[in-house]
C-alpha cells in the first residue's frame, strides 16, 4: 500500500511541474533528487500549485506595500530603453555582491551619474573606474563591468544579451545570479535566481538543512527558485523574495510575525510545534493545533534534513535553518609598507605612490612601496630599504627608516598585517626617480592620494602615519616647551634649591647632641 502512495504522489509531483512549464533542467532537478525518495522530496518542496499561487499572491503584496526605495529600482521602473535598464540593473547587481545597500547607494549614483549608458563606460579609462569603486572593495568587479561593456559596445553593437543563458556565456564576470537578476528583471524572462537571502527563505520555508554549500544542494535551491517565479512578475517576483531575506528573514533576529508567507514556513510550523508540545509537557494536554502540519521527522533521514550532529536549538527558532557552513580560516600573510615623504611649495607634503601589476590581488590599483613577506623588524627594514633603492638611490640605508606601526585589514580570504615604516625625504638627499622597468610611480598631495584609486587598507595605512605623525611632533612640542621653561630659570635660584637639598642632607647625617 505505501509503495502505491510513494507512487502517485511522485506522478502528481511531476504533473505539477509540467504545469508550470519549467526548463527541461529544472523539471528533472525538482523531483529527481538523486538518492532522496519522493515521499521525502515533497516535504522539501512545493507539491501543490495552489499553495504556489498563494505564496506568490501573498509575497508580491507585500513587495508592492513595503519595498525599499532603492536608485537602481527606480531606474529600472522608469527606463523604456531595455539596454539602457539592464545595464542599470548590472551594475547594481555587481556592486551589491558581498557589499551592503547602504553602502552601494552612493558609488551606484555617482557611477549612474558619470556613466549612464554603456557607450559612456566603454570610453572610461581603467583608471577612472578605479579612482570611483576605491572603497567599495572586490575591485575586480569594476574592471569586469567596463570589460563587459566594451565587449558589448564593440562586438554586440550596443545591445545586450537578453537571456540568463547569453548574458553569462558572453559577458566577462557575470555568472547565474546576475545573469537571472538582469534577464528577469530587465527583460522579463521567467527564470529564477538565488543569492544569499534566497537561500536563506528557500531553507526555512521548506526545512532544508543541509550543507548550503553543497553543489547538489544549491541545484535544489535553483530547482526551487525556478519553480516559484511568478510567470507574471518575475523580476518583481525575485526582488521580493531578496527584499524578503534582507528585511525580514534575517539571518539572526527574523521577524517571523511580519512574515507574508509564515503560513508556508516549515521551520516556523516546526518552531511553534516545539512551543505547543512544551506547553502540553506542562499542562497536560494532547491535542496540537499543528497536528496536520507535516513534521520534520516524517521525512526521515535524507540529505536534504539537519543532520543528527544539528541538534534543534528552541532558542534559535526558524534560525536553526540553513545550517552553518565551516568557514575557510583566512591565510596570514605579512606586507612591509613605507610612507615616503616630501615638502613641495607651501610646505605640503607629498606622498610616493606606485601602481600594482595589473593582475592578482588589488590589481591596477595605487599603494605605498610595499613588499610581501614576514620577518623581524631588523629583517623587514633591510628589505624595504633594498627594494627603495629602486627609486631613492643606492645610498639609502635601515637607519633612515622609522618604524610606524602595525595595520590589520581583512580581505575576503586574507588576513593581511601591514608594517608600515616613514622616511622622510627632506631629511635625506635621495630623490625619487623613475626607472626602466619599474611599476608606474607618482607624487601626490593628501587630497589626490584620497580621490585615486587606492584601496581601503592603504587609507589605513596613511591614517595610521598621521597619527604617529602627530604624536611625534606633540612629544616634540612638550620637550621644546620643558626645554623653554629650564632655560628661562636664574642660575641663583637652581643654586639656592642645590644648597637647600646639600644642607638638609648634611644636617641629616650630622650627629645629634646629647641630651
Amino acid at each position: 500500500m505505501s509503495k502505491i502512495r510513494l507512487a502517485t504522489r511522485s506522478k502528481q509531483g511531476i504533473q505539477t511541474d509540467k504545469q508550470q512549464k519549467l526548463p527541461r533542467k529544472s523539471e528533472e532537478s525538482v523531483m529527481l533528487y538523486k538518492g532522496i525518495p519522493s515521499q521525502q522530496s515533497s516535504f522539501h518542496t512545493f507539491s501543490s500549485t495552489v499553495e504556489i499561487e498563494v505564496f506568490r499572491k501573498r509575497l508580491l503584496a507585500w513587495y508592492n506595500n513595503c519595498k525599499r526605495d532603492l536608485p537602481w529600482r527606480k531606474l529600472a521602473a522608469a527606463e523604456a530603453d531595455a539596454d539602457r535598464r539592464a545595464y542599470a540593473v548590472w551594475v547594481s547587481e555587481v556592486m551589491l555582491q558581498q557589499t551592503q545597500v547602504a553602502s552601494v547607494i552612493n558609488y551606484y549614483n555617482r557611477w549612474m551619474q558619470k556613466w549612464p549608458t554603456l557607450q559612456d563606460l566603454a570610453g572610461a579609462s581603467l583608471e577612472e573606474v578605479n579612482e570611483l569603486w576605491s572603497g567599495l572593495g572586490y575591485y575586480s568587479r569594476g574592471k569586469r563591468l567596463q570589460e563587459g561593456a566594451r565587449k558589448i559596445v564593440s562586438e554586440m553593437a550596443g545591445h545586450m544579451p537578453r537571456t540568463a543563458e547569453e548574458l553569462q556565456k558572453l559577458l566577462p564576470g557575470v555568472g547565474k545570479y546576475t545573469a537571472g537578476a538582469i534577464a528577469s528583471i530587465a527583460f522579463g524572462q521567467v527564470t529564477g535566481v538565488v543569492d544569499g537571502n534566497v537561500i536563506r527563505v528557500l531553507c526555512r520555508i521548506r526545512a532544508i538543512g543541509a550543507d548550503p554549500t553543497n553543489s547538489a544542494v544549491t541545484d535544489r535551491f535553483w530547482a526551487l527558485s525556478h519553480m516559484l517565479v511568478d510567470p507574471a512578475h518575475p523580476g518583481d517576483f525575485n526582488q521580493a523574495m531578496m527584499e524578503l531575506g534582507a528585511m525580514v528573514c534575517s539571518p539572526r533576529t527574523p521577524l517571523c510575525m511580519e512574515c507574508p508567507v509564515r503560513q508556508h514556513c516549515r521551520a516556523h510550523h516546526r518552531m511553534e510545534k516545539e512551543l505547543e508540545d512544551s506547553a502540553k509537557r506542562l499542562t497536560g494536554r494532547t491535542a496540537s493545533k499543528y497536528s496536520s502540519v507535516p513534521d520534520v521527522e516524517e521525512c526521515g533521514n535524507c540529505s536534504l534534513c539537519l543532520p543528527p550532529s544539528e541538534v534543534w536549538d528552541p532558542g534559535l527558532g526558524v534560525a536553526n535553518f540553513p545550517r552553518k557552513a565551516a568557514k575557510k580560516q583566512p591565510r596570514i600573510e605579512s606586507t612591509a609598507t613605507c610612507v615616503l615623504q616630501r615638502k613641495c611649495h607651501e610646505d605640503t607634503p607629498e606622498y610616493f605612490i606606485v601602481q600594482r601589476p595589473s593582475t592578482g590581488l588589488l590589481a591596477g590599483l595605487w599603494e605605498f612601496p610595499s613588499v610581501l613577506g614576514p620577518g623581524q623588524e631588523k629583517q623587514q627594514k633591510a628589505t624595504m630599504a633594498n627594494h627603495l633603492r629602486a627609486w631613492v638611490g643606492s645610498d639609502v640605508t635601515v637607519g633612515h627608516l622609522q618604524h610606524v606601526g602595525e595595520v590589520l585589514h581583512i580581505f575576503s580570504h586574507i588576513r593581511q598585517t601591514y608594517t608600515v615604516y616613514f622616511l622622510n625625504l627632506d631629511k635625506y638627499e635621495g630623490n625619487c626617480k623613475m626607472e626602466a622597468g619599474l611599476l608606474p610611480c607618482r607624487w601626490v598631495t593628501k587630497a589626490e592620494f584620497q580621490n585615486s584609486a587606492v584601496s581601503t587598507a592603504m587609507k589605513k595605512v596613511l591614517k595610521a602615519y598621521e597619527k604617529w605623525s602627530s604624536s611625534i611632533s606633540a612629544t616634540k612640542a612638550a620637550k621644546r616647551k620643558r626645554d623653554s621653561v629650564c632655560a628661562s630659570k636664574p642660575v641663583f635660584q637652581a643654586e639656592s634649591s642645590s644648597s637647600k637639598r646639600q644642607l638638609s642632607l648634611d644636617s641629616f647625617l650630622a650627629p645629634h647632641p646629647k641630651t
